[in-house]
C-alpha cells in the first residue's frame, strides 16, 4: 500500500517521460499546487489537500497491514478448520469402535450368565449330568474368563483414547472460534480503513482531484528518476564482475584469492541458471496479470492482493511461497536493493504490509492498493525509504 511521503527534489529525468522544458513548467505548476496543498485549512475547518492525501495514504497503508493479518487469520482459520475435521471424524471412527468394544464386552457378560458362572462350584458339579460336563463347562468358563478380561482391556483403552480425543476435537473447536473471531476483527478492520478513504477522496472537488493527480505524477517522475539510477548502478556492477572475470581468466589464475576480488559474484548476490529459469517464469506470470484489479485477501485468477500475486507467480514457477507478506519476507536469502534480480521480491515498509516482484531496472509488478490494478512501476513508488528488505526465494 502506498503511503506518501515528502516529496523529493526532481533531478534529471529518465526517457519516456515530458521534455527537460514541458517536465520544469509542470514541476513549477505541482509546486505551486503543493504550497496551495499546504496552506492552512479554510475557515469551514476543511482539512488542506496535503492533509488530505497524507491521510488517505496512511488509511491505505494501514488497510494494507489489515489485509496481511486477515490473510493470516484466513489461513489459520482453514487450517483449524480441516484438523477439526479430522478430529471429529476420528472421534465418530473411534467411538464405533467403543460401541463395539462395549457390545463384545457385553456378549461375554450374557455367556456367563447362561453358563452359571455365578453358582458355586460344588453346586455346579451336583447339577451337572455328568463329571465330564463339569470339566466341559469349567473350561468354556475359563475360556470365557481369559476373553472377557482382553475385551475389558480393550474397552478401557478404546474409551481413554476417545476420551482424549474429544478433549481434543473440543480444544481445537475453541481455538477455531478465536481464529474466525480474527478472521471476522481484521476484515472488519480493512472494510473500515478503505470506507474512510473513499468518504475523504469523495469530498474532493475537480480542481482539487486534478492537482493531487499532479502531485502524483510529481512522486511518479521521481521514483522513475530513481529506478533509472538504480539500473545504471547495476549495470555498471555487471560490466565490473564481467571485466574482473575477464581478467581472471585471462590470467589463468583461477585462486580463490582472484575469485575473492569479484566480490558480489558469488554467493546469494550471484544467483545459479536455475534460479533465472524460476523467476522468467515467475515473471511471465506475473506479466500476464497486469491490468486485473487488486482486490484484498483475493489470490486470483481474476484478481489479487500483493502477496496473493508474488504468491501466485512463484508457484507458477514451482516455488511454494506462504501466504503472507510476513512469512514471505522469511522465505528466501535476504539481498542488497542494490544487487535485486529480476523475480526477487521486494518488501516494503516497517510493517511488510506490501510486496512486488523485481523485474529489473529498478521497477516491479505488483498489485498496488484497493481502486488500482496489477502494473508495472518503480520500486521507489513510495520513496527509497519504504524498501525494506530484497528477499531471493529461491
Amino acid at each position: 500500500m502506498a503511503s506518501h511521503r515528502k516529496s523529493r527534489p526532481t533531478g534529471t529525468r529518465v526517457a519516456g517521460l515530458r521534455t527537460p522544458a514541458l517536465a520544469t513548467a509542470a514541476l513549477t505548476s505541482v509546486a505551486l499546487l503543493s504550497q496551495t496543498a499546504t496552506a492552512t485549512p479554510s475557515d469551514d475547518d476543511r482539512p488542506s489537500l496535503e492533509e488530505v492525501e497524507k491521510k488517505v495514504d496512511d488509511l491505505y497503508r494501514q488497510a494494507g497491514s489489515a489485509t496481511e493479518k486477515y490473510n493470516a487469520a484466513k489461513e489459520k482459520t482453514t487450517k483449524q478448520r480441516k484438523r477439526v475435521d479430522t478430529l471429529l471424524d476420528d472421534v465418530a471412527k473411534r467411538t464405533q469402535r467403543l460401541n463395539e468394544a462395549r457390545e463384545e464386552l457385553g456378549s461375554y457378560a450374557s455367556a456367563q450368565y447362561r453358563t452359571g458362572s455365578a453358582i458355586p462350584e460344588t453346586a455346579t458339579f451336583l447339577l451337572a449330568d455328568s463329571p465330564q460336563d463339569y470339566v466341559d463347562r469349567n473350561h468354556l468358563l475359563s475360556r470365557l474368563t481369559g476373553r472377557q478380561k482382553d475385551a475389558v482391556d480393550d474397552f478401557t483403552t478404546q474409551q481413554s483414547e476417545t476420551m482424549a480425543k474429544r478433549r481434543e476435537a473440543t480444544e481445537s473447536l475453541a481455538t477455531l472460534t478465536e481464529s474466525q473471531n480474527d478472521l471476522k476483527t481484521a476484515k472488519a478492520t480493512v472494510q473500515k480503513k478503505l470506507s474512510t478513504a473513499r468518504e475523504l477522496l469523495s469530498e474532493l472537488t475537480a480542481e482539487e482531484k486534478a492537482r493531487l493527480a499532479a502531485i502524483e505524477r510529481k512522486k511518479q517522475e521521481e521514483a522513475a528518476r530513481k529506478a533509472a539510477e538504480l539500473a545504471e548502478r547495476q549495470a555498471e556492477e555487471r560490466e565490473r564482475r564481467e571485466r574482473a572475470a575477464q581478467e581472471e581468466s585471462d590470467a589463468g589464475s583461477g585462486s580463490s584469492e582472484s575469485s575473492g576480488g569479484t566480490g558480489a559474484s558469488s554467493g546469494p548476490t550471484a544467483p545459479d541458471a536455475s534460479y533465472g529459469t524460476k523467476a522468467e517464469k515467475a515473471l511471465a506470470f506475473a506479466r500476464a496479470q497486469i491490468g486485473k484489479p487488486y482486490v484484498w485477501g483475493a489470490t486470483g485468477p481474476g484478481s489479487y492482493d500483493c502477496s496473493g500475486l508474488t504468491q501466485a507467480a512463484w508457484k507458477a514457477a514451482g516455488v511454494t511461497l506462504p501466504r503472507t507478506t510476513y512469512d514471505q519476507v522469511n522465505a528466501g536469502t535476504t539481498v542488497p536493493v542494490s544487487q535485486a534480480q529480476p523475480g526477487d521480491l521486494v518488501f516494503f515498509y516497517d510493517d511488510l504490509s506490501h510486496v512486488g516482484l523485481y523485474i529489473g531496472n529498478g521497477m516491479m509488478i505488483h498489485a498496488p492498493k484497493p481502486g488500482a490494478y496489477v502494473r508495472e512501476e518503480s520500486i521507489f513508488y513510495d520513496g527509497e525509504s519504504s524498501i525494506h528488505s530484497v528477499v531471493r526465494p529461491a
